[in-house]
């Protein structure tokens, strides 16, 4: 049982703020991604270009000078209530008492899977890893580094009889609006080449995910979420 975590970029809106640009000047998202992920400083971290798969003689190197993801909203609420177990049924024709049962029920939510998935990942965890800090400042985490996060429990339960018995999860979900800028500073002229002014491009962004809370002793992440036992008739 999947429950999707999406990173949905709107992709009809690349703006560069330069009042001076014209069309030759402007990208679309995939290219400001792109740019993005190969940033010298990307949320206020220094990067390696080894960091995006690049290389000092063959490429690619920095494509721009900076890049912060800037948040706008910030919002929880409840994700799809998702079948998490087996049945048990108590549904004998000579059945006269609850049978006790022990259910171990598991639910796995997805990380990091979005439009951009190709270019954000990377050897340093590329933009899904930039994006993970964006993260602290809420009681929720989401690890984007990381494919899935998984909610689970053995619980001990009664089914009556003439029932039937599975465990159901709701995860708890969590949603970041905001937008990718990004920086090229200005050049002075050299002897070889012309003075460039700085460049700005905006790339916007709704990112949603689980919401998961530590693991215990460095354990990985459980997503949070409410589970119940679901009773229907035989």
């Amino acid at each position: 049982m999947a429950v999707g975590a999406a990173l949905v970029t709107g992709g009809a809106i690349a703006t560069v703020l330069l009042p001076s640009a014209n069309a030759a000047d402007e990208k679309t998202p995939e290219q400001i991604m792109t740019m993005c992920q190969r940033a010298k400083v990307l949320n206020g971290k220094q990067q390696s270009i080894f960091d995006f798969g690049g290389h000092p003689v063959a490429g690619p190197s920095f494509a721009s000078d900076n890049c912060d993801f800037v948040e706008t909203k910030f919002e929880t609420f409840d994700g799809p209530t998702e079948k998490a177990s087996i049945d048990f049924p108590n549904c004998e024709p000579n059945a006269t008492e609850p049978s006790k049962v022990s259910i171990t029920w598991s639910a796995t939510a997805a990380q990091g899977q979005g439009k951009y998935t190709v270019t954000q990942q990377g050897g340093g965890g590329g933009l899904f890893g930039a994006l993970t800090g964006s993260w602290l400042k809420h009681k929720g985490t989401l690890d984007m580094t990381v494919k899935s996060a998984t909610a689970g429990d053995t619980e001990q339960r009664e089914v009556p009889v003439g029932k039937v018995l599975h465990m159901e999860f709701t995860p708890k979900m969590q949603r970041m609006t905001g937008e990718w800028r990004v920086r090229i500073d200005a050049r002075e002229a050299t002897t070889v080449t012309n003075p460039s002014p700085e460049q700005n491009f905006v790339a916007p962004d709704v990112v949603e995910g689980p919401v998961v809370l530590p693991g215990a002793a460095g354990a990985p992440g459980v997503v949070d979420g409410t589970s119940k036992a679901v009773l229907t008739d035989c």
